[in-house]
């Protein structure tokens, strides 16, 4: 699979491009960087969710300021778990020799809700259909879940399904098959969506970042199939290189 981002320019070659520019970037560049991505990635991710940050909660609650108001409370930690979440989804992709098990999906879930935990750490898996739920595409029934759980795991891990994909079709691929097992109570959305970010980082790729404004039609992608995801996911890749190598040429045009 050949994913074009710009004039015509696979994707590959733009994310080499792109490494190249951080290569040479300055540390006070690459710190900025990252605090804007990671900023962007909380926001965005947590409006599919309809959970709409300010930019002011995002920032306090980053830098671990007191909440002003004890209603914001629960938003704070939310954006902390989240922000703790991406660490671990960072630090796993730097593993040069990472397997996706099922114990790394769930530790990314306890990221995620630390306080919704069973006996040892473990995180609860889904035990009702959601009446009320965002996503409308069919999931699992709650007697299922586990099952189709070692299923996910079984093939995400299998040799022949990395050598048959793209990682970026791969990573949308696990992405729309965890939401459609919907194993958790809670951040489903957002496990999936970092297991799929997890796949990027991994092969060397920045994470897919989608945006708020693409919420209805990743919605409908989800229930159109894995197709529609992975364009929908090559599209929000191809934007987010572009818009990280416009910034980064900005600040050094000469690179």
């Amino acid at each position: 699979m050949v994913v074009e981002a710009h004039a015509g320019e696979p994707i590959d070659e733009r994310v080499a491009r792109l490494h190249a520019l951080l290569k040479v970037a300055s540390k006070s560049d690459i710190q900025t960087y990252d605090e804007r991505l990671n900023m962007s990635w909380i926001y965005h991710d947590s409006a599919l969710e309809g959970v709409v940050h300010s930019p002011e909660e995002l920032h306090a609650a980053v830098s671990d300021r007191v909440a002003s108001d004890s209603a914001l409370i629960p938003a704070y930690d939310e954006i902390r778990h989240h922000m703790n979440a991406l660490r671990l989804v960072r630090e796993l992709g730097q593993k040069k020799k990472l397997s996706i098990s099922l114990e790394v999906v769930k530790e990314i879930a306890v990221e995620l809700a630390p306080d919704d935990v069973e006996s040892k750490g473990q995180p609860k898996y889904r035990k009702d259909m959601p009446v009320h739920r965002l996503y409308f595409h069919d999931i699992t029934t709650p007697d299922k879940i586990s099952y189709k759980m070692r299923n996910f795991i079984q093939w995400i891990a299998a040799p022949e399904t990395k050598r048959s994909m793209h990682p970026l079709r791969l990573g949308a691929k696990a992405h729309a098959q965890l939401l459609h097992i919907y194993p958790f109570a809670k951040h489903s959305g957002k496990v999936a969506r970092l297991v799929m970010n997890l796949v990027l980082l991994s092969e060397g790729y920045p994470p897919v970042v989608i945006h708020a404004t693409e919420r209805q039609r990743y919605y409908e992608a989800l229930k159109a199939g894995d197709e529609a995801v992975s364009v929908l996911v090559n599209e929000a890749m191809s934007a987010s290189v572009e818009s990280s190598i416009r910034w980064l040429e900005s600040k050094n045009p000469a690179a």
